[in-house]
């Protein structure tokens, strides 16, 4: 039993941690912290910016009633993505754990099943598997004759090497050819180019983990200069300047992860709080790296886009 209501949020690669209480006085103010692996998180973060639209919803005034903490873990705590934060927190204290994840938390051993998850550990997470068949067959549809897809994820951590491997399962399913591409640091980037320049893919597909998206540009680039498309997983690459991605609505992530928050802060147990799932998909295509490419796509895709970024 929790004698005071503290909640932790691990999001993405960027795992938020929190602690507080309860004041006393008239309005009661919850202290949610955020931990993350760099600097501490802006009010411009799109972490903070959605948590902040969720918590609003829910009646709490972020200054007032609800501060939050902001922390940074300086990649001492917090190594690639909101899993190792929160099996640190699950592992050394009873603290509540919203984690938002893209690797399975069951496998994970993060929880025990997604309807009971026990301890105290819930949270969002996507279902990988699904979604790297889905993220194909929108691959395969926009551009009909690719024949090998090029993966690129960070073998390194357990939960993307996961990740990676339900892609490859779905992409033989649809009878693609796989280039493996694993790396562990920046300067494995520069030699898993050079494989695909020895040994030319139709595309690329990046799973996304700090280690990845922190070196988002150098893919997109090199795909620009071997004219190359790419999906991604998330639409923040596209609009950064990758050709396109299907993923989750991060924007109803961050409301759910707030309404599991609210919740706990409210006095729920997080082993009574299904772990959820998202329930809204996003398709986005940055035109203008389309036209770098000097690729065409079918106006269909064009028109099944939930997002074009010009």
């Amino acid at each position: 039993m929790f004698l005071r209501r503290s909640v932790i949020l691990a999001l993405g690669s960027m795992p938020l941690l929190a602690r507080g209480a309860f004041s006393q006085t008239a309005i009661k103010v919850r202290r949610v912290g955020l931990l993350s692996s760099a600097a501490p998180l802006t009010d411009t973060n799109p972490v903070v910016v959605g948590l902040t639209a969720g918590f609003s919803k829910r009646g709490y005034v972020v200054g007032s009633s609800l501060i939050f903490e902001r922390r940074a873990a300086e990649a001492q705590l917090i190594i690639t993505q909101s899993y190792a934060a929160a099996r640190v927190v699950k592992d050394r204290s009873n603290l509540p754990v919203v984690a938002i994840t893209g690797a399975d938390p069951i496998a994970m051993g993060l929880i025990d099943s997604l309807a009971h998850p026990g301890g105290n550990v819930t949270g969002v997470g996507e279902v990988a598997a699904e979604l790297s068949a889905k993220r194909l067959e929108v691959l395969k549809d926009t551009f009909p004759s690719l024949r090998k897809i090029a993966m690129l994820w960070n073998a390194d951590d357990l939960g993307m090497t996961m990740r990676y491997k339900s892609a490859e399962a779905a992409a033989r399913t649809l009878g693609f050819d796989i280039q493996p591409l694993g790396v562990r640091e920046p300067e494995d980037f520069a030699a898993a180019f050079s494989a695909m320049v020895r040994d030319r893919p139709d595309a690329i597909l990046m799973v996304t983990d700090a280690l990845t998206a922190l070196n988002r540009k150098r893919v997109f680039e090199f795909a620009a200069q071997q004219k190359l498309p790419a999906i991604y997983e998330y639409d923040f690459l596209v609009r950064d300047g990758g050709l396109m991605s299907y993923g989750p609505d991060m924007g109803e992530v961050y409301d759910r992860a707030a309404d599991l928050a609210d919740r706990i802060l409210k006095g729920a147990h997080p082993a009574d709080l299904p772990f959820e799932q998202p329930s809204r998909f996003r398709l986005a295509i940055n035109k203008k790296t389309l036209e770098t490419l000097g690729l065409t796509i079918p106006e269909a895709m064009l028109m099944r886009a939930d997002e074009i970024v010009d």
